[in-house]
């Protein structure tokens, strides 16, 4: 990876509906260079998709968690089926495996506290091996969705 490489990808970090010919501007490129870099930064990984930033109150989720978990056991098995679970749960926005106390992070949204009661109550606590589940409400987003340093 070089400073040409982090060029593309700061570019489109920052609008991921560049054209090719517009990415290869930006970066002082020729067009088919620029393509050739573009493609090898899919193929290795570094690009691992394209997507829409969405508004999630456009979506009816005005209302947003963080839930820590504490396992009561950690086997294999048990953290297996703990993460395939939550990764089956659509309002799940993120979930991180924490060295330390707790043992998991989620980030939820949901439409507003009731739905969140409920998927709390439903779904979180009778996850595998959960032994506690602590939450806190999002007041508000300081800094979202930022771009990675080049």
């Amino acid at each position: 990876m070089d400073d040409v490489d982090r060029k593309i990808l700061a570019e489109l970090q920052q609008d991921g509906r560049l054209t090719v010919t517009e990415l290869a501007a930006r970066v002082r490129l020729s067009v088919s260079p620029c393509h050739r870099r573009l493609r090898e930064l899919e193929r290795s990984g570094a690009i691992q998709g394209y997507r829409a930033m969405v508004d999630p109150a456009s979506l009816g989720l005005n209302f947003e968690a963080l839930v820590f978990v504490s396992m009561r056991q950690e086997d294999r098995d048990t953290v297996a089926e703990f993460e395939r679970a939550v990764a089956e749960l659509e309002h799940v926005l993120d979930a991180q495996r924490l060295f330390g106390e707790p043992d998991y992070l989620l980030r939820v949204a949901t439409a507003d506290l009731a739905a969140f009661q409920r998927l709390y109550d439903e779904r979180l606590a009778t996850l595998p091996g959960v032994q506690r589940l602590t939450s806190t409400l999002v007041m508000k987003h300081v800094v979202r969705d930022r771009p990675l340093p080049a």
